[in-house]
């Protein structure tokens, strides 16, 4: 059989929805940031800065940690907002590590960045309080399943019963 007859598994995806959902609502907020005029910010950083500004400077493994991410993640997310001109980074405690520290441009916008999550987290309720079943119930639904069993061990079971995987 040749490709033109295969079918596409891509066609089909109950992931597909959530992410795109997600995508929409991120675009959303950015969109909320250019009305605004505040360049060069992604919806992405502003956990990260709000969280700087309220503990003050951290290695890229104590942000890591304070928003679950891997060291990796955060290392790449810091360097991209080094460039948008967010954040810095400095020495730290002992040769190996870096402080990450807030720009001035991005404390002179920090009150508006966390009252855009202030409104985000408020919009998010009230969508919640329109739908039978609120977004946090379905994210604790699944949370609960893969405690249950993992999702890798849910794929590798599906992947053990397909031939083309063998």
């Amino acid at each position: 059989m040749t490709s033109e007859h295969l079918p596409d598994p891509t066609e089909q995806s109950a992931w597909r929805p959530l992410r795109l959902l997600q995508s929409a609502m991120d675009d959303d907020i950015a969109r909320i940031y250019r009305e605004a005029r505040i360049e060069g910010l992604k919806p992405s950083y502003v956990m990260e800065l709000i969280r700087l500004h309220v503990r003050g400077p951290m290695t890229i493994t104590e942000l890591a940690e304070s928003v679950e991410r891997t060291h990796s993640a955060m290392s790449q997310k810091v360097a991209a907002m080094r460039a948008a001109g967010l954040v810095v980074t400095a020495a730290g405690d002992d040769a190996r590590s870096k402080k990450v520290l807030l720009t001035d441009r991005a404390v002179a916008v920090m009150d508006r960045l966390m009252a855009e999550w202030r409104a985000t987290e408020a919009a998010v309720a009230e969508i919640e309080a329109e739908i039978p079943y609120p977004l946090g119930q379905v994210v604790s639904d699944i949370e609960a399943a893969l405690r249950r069993k993992s999702f890798h061990d849910r794929i590798a079971e599906k992947l053990a019963e397909d031939p083309a995987w063998s």
